[in-house]
């Protein structure tokens, strides 16, 4: 009892039911059971003999059989460590120590941490009120324009659920039966471009319009010197020489005091010097990285292309042909979960139609997986001397004040840097999957999160732990790249549990913080797993009734070009990001565009970054917009929803500006994942 109109009728009832507030997972469950009992009623059978039961079952334990989504609740779980240990309180105030002299420097200050914690974190809720109790009243007080001070916060909240590790693009993944690492490393550049394209819009403004964001008062941002290093600075503009000096004649410091008054000693100026050496390790790492995967790393491949016979140029076909040949990320393909599923799984071994010439923006006819850039070398060099030109102006021109702000950042950013860094890098690089990294960084947010009140006991541990790994490693005579993951992974884990558990005991606030993380994380992948299960059952009895090929055949019939598919898809997109939820979008309307991707020769790894751009607006749209009703429930009283939601708007501009410089430079967001994974 089959019939398309029914399938409209559940899409419709779907909508208003979840804008009438119905649980979404539920409501989903519920209509594909009802319409789907009446999709197989035969009426010589008994109710109970229905196969929507069966179909059920299956639906559910497919969901439960995902790999894919075993990552969620470790990323969550990792967010919500962060985010109870209080780590970004320090952070704020360092970054906006060094952004000091910026106009607008609160403003710019709280969209980079936003951006940077919403990384870490990709909990929008949890960020947008963290930012909104750390610096919300303080830029009130500083007098900046409530539109200003909101637009920031909500905006730069969202960010860390477009830019990896991002739970929303592990959704789409699992529902349009697409790589996870490919779909991380395309939302990479765009999600850059975004923060940059904010923090233009917030410069700009300020520079237009002073009065907005006025210049704080020196004892806001002054920071003061020890008294070694007034001495070790002298009558100089630089302190670096002095340090230098100091390191090889001590007796400079004789005599002075820290701040806390005791004695300065030469572990004070080897602690500064040690600091000094962290933007050049890092700079030194990000290029020498750079250099090794693109040259060595990649080099057999290269090679390999060199010596392999010239194929004749071949038109492109459709997206869901069989990827070329590349470095594959070491991580099985997602299990498909609903209408995408179904869709690609008839379409996979073979294109549909006759191979079609690509006259759109997708025409890419070859990979560059395994093949050196061109123009790498210059680019290199090229950015390899400016970099060591900025560092050296750098160290030229810093005094003791700025030396202190270092030391902040990098008590305060560099290892939540480097956390983020590594479960990005792994995998990207292929080094593990992306459940194996978020465990990586569930265990690196606990780290840091014990260590940073146990500082002490956390490092001896983990030398302990580092000892002991790479003692086992030698033993089982792995190389020596092995021996190092060996010693850190087990410095992590030791410098975690065992001071962890051993001050667990008598540390309330360490229980309270793990107890909460642990009850937050069950309760969000509950959410997610129980709607991925109403999305599954609602999706197949959606296409039973043949509503899914209805809305193809209507679609097709418009015969729309690339470029008009794309734009009425994000506008739908857009528009739906008014009343409801990313998550609702996802699950529900974007298995309804996904088959018609491969027809009108659209990349799904293009669309689905896009749709993860588009989808930021779900959070800064009114009437549903979440955002604001996270940052009106912390804002003083005088912080109307209305003030908030214009302070917002100009920020879904930008991102419908951002969503076409994405359309008309589709390589911003292809290029990384086709040169790390091919084609």
């Amino acid at each position: 009892m089959s019939d398309p109109y029914l399938g409209l009728t559940m899409l419709g009832l779907i909508v208003v039911a979840i804008m009438m507030g119905f649980p979404t997972a539920f409501t989903l469950m519920g209509l594909g059971m009802v319409f789907g009992f009446i999709a197989f009623w035969n009426p010589l059978q008994h109710w109970y003999g229905n196969r929507i039961f069966d179909l059920i079952v299956q639906r559910t334990y497919g969901v439960m059989t995902n790999d894919t989504l075993l990552s969620i609740p470790l990323f969550v779980f990792m967010g919500y460590i962060m985010e109870r240990a209080a780590l970004v309180d320090r952070m704020f105030h360092s970054v906006q120590l060094a952004f000091r002299r910026v106009p607008a420097s609160l403003a710019v200050t709280t969209l980079l941490v936003c951006a940077f914690w919403g990384i870490a974190s990709g909990i929008v809720g949890a960020v947008v009120v963290l930012m909104g109790v750390i610096a919300m009243r303080p830029m009130l007080n500083a007098g900046y324009d409530v539109k200003l001070a909101s637009g920031a916060i909500t905006a730069g909240g969202t960010l860390g659920i477009l830019i990896p590790p991002s739970v929303m693009l592990i959704v789409y993944a699992a529902v349009a039966g697409q790589s996870i690492v490919k779909l991380y490393a395309a939302a990479m550049l765009p999600g850059f471009f975004l923060t940059f394209l904010y923090l233009v819009y917030i410069l700009g403004w300020a520079i237009i319009n002073p009065k907005i964001a006025p210049k704080l008062a020196p004892d806001q941002y002054r920071i003061a010197v020890p008294e070694y290093l007034q001495r070790v600075q002298g009558g100089s503009r630089s302190v670096v020489p002095g340090l230098l000096a100091a390191a090889f004649r001590p007796s400079v410091v004789r005599g002075a005091h820290t701040e806390s008054g005791a004695p300065a000693r030469y572990g004070l100026i080897a602690k500064s010097l040690l600091v000094l050496s962290v933007p050049v390790l890092l700079t030194v790492g990000t290029f020498g990285a750079t250099w090794w995967y693109v040259t060595v790393y990649n080099a057999p491949e290269a090679a390999a292309t060199a010596t392999a016979p010239a194929k004749p140029a071949t038109v492109a076909r459709a997206p869901t042909a069989p990827p070329a040949a590349a470095p594959a990320p070491a991580e099985d393909k997602p299990q498909e979960v609903g209408l995408a599923g179904e869709a690609t799984d008839d379409s996979a071994g073979k294109p549909d139609g006759p191979p079609q010439e690509v006259t759109s923006f997708m025409e890419r006819t070859t990979s560059t997986a395994g093949t050196i850039p061109a123009h790498f070398y210059p680019w290199f060099s090229g950015l390899a001397a400016v970099a060591a030109l900025l560092l050296f102006v750098y160290f030229w021109r810093m005094d003791g004040e700025q030396l202190e702000i270092l030391k902040e950042l990098c008590v305060s950013v560099v290892p939540l840097g480097v956390l983020t860094v590594i479960v990005l890098a792994v995998i990207l690089f292929g080094i593990c999957t992306a459940t194996e990294s978020a465990a990586i960084g569930a265990l690196g947010a606990l780290y840091l999160a014990v260590m940073s009140r146990y500082l002490r006991p956390v490092l001896w541990w983990s030398l302990v732990g580092a000892i002991v790994g790479v003692l086992l490693g030698w033993y089982e005579g792995e190389a020596f790249a092995s021996l190092i993951v060996a010693g850190s992974i087990s410095g992590t884990l030791l410098g975690t549990v065992a001071p962890g558990l051993w001050y667990l005991r008598t540390s309330p606030e360490l229980r309270r913080n793990l107890k909460e993380s642990t009850f937050l994380t069950a309760k969000t992948t509950a959410m997610v797993c129980w709607l991925f299960v109403g999305s599954a059952l609602f999706s197949a009895v959606f296409a039973l009734h043949g509503g899914q090929g209805l809305i193809e055949r209507w679609v097709l019939s418009m015969n729309l070009s690339p470029l008009g598919f794309q734009f009425t898809a994000q506008l739908i997109i857009f528009l739906l990001g008014w009343p409801l939820e990313w998550t609702e979008i996802i699950v529900i309307f974007c298995p309804i565009f996904i088959p018609l991707l491969s027809h009108f020769q659209v990349d799904p790894i293009l669309f689905g970054t896009m749709v993860a751009v588009n989808l930021q607006a779900a959070f800064l749209s009114p009437p549903v917009a979440m955002s604001a009703f996270y940052l009106k429930g912390v804002s003083p009283k005088h912080v109307t929803l209305n003030q908030i939601f214009a302070g917002m708007m100009p920020y879904m501009l930008i991102v419908c500006l951002c969503l076409a410089f994405m359309y008309i430079w589709p390589g911003m967001t292809l290029w990384l994942p086709e040169f790390l994974y091919g084609k």
